[in-house]
This record gives C-alpha cells, structure tokens and sequence, in this order.
C-alpha cells in the first residue's frame, strides 16, 4: 500500500526530474519498473542513456500514475501501450512533453519526450565541415530535385533538415509542405503536418493529398516505404524541391536501397541531386576534460559534433549509375572516418566515441 507521504511527494518528483533534465540538456527521461518495483530513472544525454535516480516501489508507482494522470492517460492501465502530451504550464517546464508508455516482463516503461521550445540552429550553426555545408547551401538554390539525408537513429538527420527549412524561409518565395512524425518544433512560414496511421493518414498519402496545395517544396520525415520512395522521386521529377531522410547507413546504401524501392534506376538518378550521411560524436565535456563530473552526469562528454559525407551527382555519375550501379560508383565512407579523426586530434571527441558511433 502506497503511504500519504508517497502521494504527496509524486507531483514534486515528476516536476524534479523535467527541471533537472533540462538543466542538462537531456531529450528524453526513462523510466523503467524493475522487478521489485521500484523504478530506475535514466536521462538520454547527447544520444545515450546515463542512469539519474532509482525510485523506491511505492514512490515510483505514484510517480507513474502522476505522469499518466498529466498526460490524459488511463492510469490504471499498464497491459498496453499508450501515448500522451504533458503541457509545459502543467509542469513549470521549459517544453512540452510527449509521454509513451508500454509494458514489459518486469512492469511498466515510461519515456518523457521533452520538445524544446529554441529556434533551431542555422545551417552555420551545426558545425559541419566547410565543404558539406557548402553543399547543402547550393542544393537549396536549386529550384528542384532530391535532397536525401541517411544515417542511423539519433544522427542529427532532423536537426539539419530544420536547418534547411531555416535556409528556404530565408530565400523567401517558397511554398514549404512538411509531413513529419511528430512535428517537433513549429516553423512560422512552413505548413507542417503529422502522419497519423490509426487513421490512415500515412507518409504517402498525406503527400499525395498535399501536393494538390502547390508547394515548392516538401519535405519527407521518412521514406518508409515503396509507395513513399516512388513519390518522392516523381514530385522531384516534376519541378518540385524535396527533402526525405532514408535509413540506410552510408550514400551507397541510400541507392541500393532507393533502386530495389523503385526500380526505374533513370527515374532515381535524374531526381537524385545530393545524398548526405552524417553522424554525431559526442563533445568532451569542456568543464571536466572528459573525467566526468556533474555538469555531464559523470559520462564524461557534453554536447556533440556532426560529422558528414556527401554525395553528389552530375549527369557523367547519372549514366554511370544507372549503367553500373551504386557499388561500382559510390564512396565506401571512408570521409566519416577521415572527419572523425580529425576531431579526435583536436581532442574535441575520443577514439571510444569515434568507434561507438561510426565502428572500426
């Protein structure tokens, strides 16, 4: 049984642990029930999980059913998963909070999504090298084709697309059609829209229908699927900017994979304009040289640095494509490796963190 004393203290624990994961900077908070019931608390800083707090059973079952309650959740469920929103005035928060939850063997997991409210960074602003940077810059000049961003989940792939979206409402004139999974952050002079699958509404359809409103461009969250792909490839065809990311691990990946989508390779290669793969390092924590103190949770690292490679067609790497394929055309990705190390002689990353986030 739950003491009063538990009751009293949950609100005051939930809005603790919002403040103190803003204070560091971290995107989500975990809460995971362990076997005994108690729950352990964790905050996802600069990309991974560094463990905060461990909440006693009866605290951590009031803990629980108080972020459910804020977020317009059945708090006596905990067999299926559920979905929610916590308003930033309900907690004294910086953010709004997206909160999902879903059982496990050993009790209920809940994850606090926190939505910054910051205007996000300028493409000058990400720290990407000088000629990738360059690169985005002439592709948002362009009055069409595809701009496709790839790398692993927690890359950074969302943070650059919002900084291209910053780059098109500088250059004015155009009409901007996002469809996103969730919105994120809000753009004043962008129509942004969410897929919502329970009603059918996904990627493909949202931006089939879309594409009667006239944009100039659109922007794809993700390509999930065939239907998508080949969307994607045809409104570029047709006089149209877009912007997708495509999970597929380097610039070769994104055409093997990008072919056996739509398998018309002339089609492809004649949208295709610029294919980026990035990946974030984590910074050495700058108050603690990376010895770990309270400032970066005792990881030792705070903050990150993208790396990137691009790649780039012109029409003699369209016929070779199409002709030969990505394998006898595409860089490996060696540049990834080559940006990486550069930082890690600056002593801005480790080598640890090089081969976590990139591999040998």
């Amino acid at each position: 049984m739950n003491s009063p004393a538990a009751d009293a203290e949950a609100p005051s624990v939930v809005v603790d642990l919002v403040r103190r994961a803003e204070t560091a900077g971290a995107s989500d908070i975990h809460l995971q029930t362990s076997a005994d019931r108690s729950a352990l608390v964790s905050f996802r800083l600069d990309g991974l999980l560094a463990p905060v707090v461990t909440l006693p059973s009866g605290l951590a079952e009031r803990v629980f059913g108080r972020v459910k309650y804020l977020a317009k959740l059945q708090t006596w469920h905990d067999s299926l998963p559920q979905d929610g929103r916590i308003e930033r005035a309900e907690l004294g928060a910086q953010n709004d909070v997206r909160v999902a939850t879903y059982p496990t063997v050993t009790g209920e997991k809940i994850v606090l999504r926190l939505f910054t409210q910051i205007t996000p960074p300028a493409l000058e602003e990400l720290g990407l090298a000088a000629d990738v940077l360059a690169e985005l810059k002439h592709f948002l000049h362009q009055p069409a084709g595809l701009l496709l961003l790839t790398g692993p989940a927690g890359s950074g792939k969302t943070t650059t697309i919002y900084a291209c979206l910053r780059g098109l409402l500088a250059l004015g004139g155009r009409h901007i059609i996002t469809v996103e999974d969730p919105v994120e952050q809000i753009l004043p002079g962008v129509m942004q829209t969410e897929v919502n699958d329970a009603r059918g509404l996904n990627y493909a359809t949202a931006a089939r229908h879309l594409l009667r409103q006239d944009p100039q461009v659109l922007v794809l969250g993700e390509i999930r699927d065939d239907e998508t792909a080949t969307l994607a490839v045809r409104t570029a065809l047709t006089g149209h900017q877009v912007i997708a990311t495509l999970h597929a691990g380097s610039c070769r990946g994104v055409f093997e994979r990008l072919f056996a989508m739509v398998p018309d390779r002339s089609a492809v290669t004649a949208a295709v304009a610029l294919v980026l793969n990035q990946r974030l390092l984590r910074r050495v924590c700058g108050a603690c040289a990376g010895a770990g103190c309270d400032t970066c949770l005792r990881t030792g690292y705070r903050g990150r640095l993208p790396v990137a490679e691009f790649f780039r067609l012109n029409d003699s790497l369209r016929a070779a494509l199409r002709e030969q394929g990505p394998g006898a055309v595409v860089p490996s990705g060696n540049d990834l490796n080559t940006s990486a190390l550069a930082l890690v002689a600056e002593k801005l990353t480790t080598t640890v963190e090089l081969h976590r986030a990139i591999g040998q």
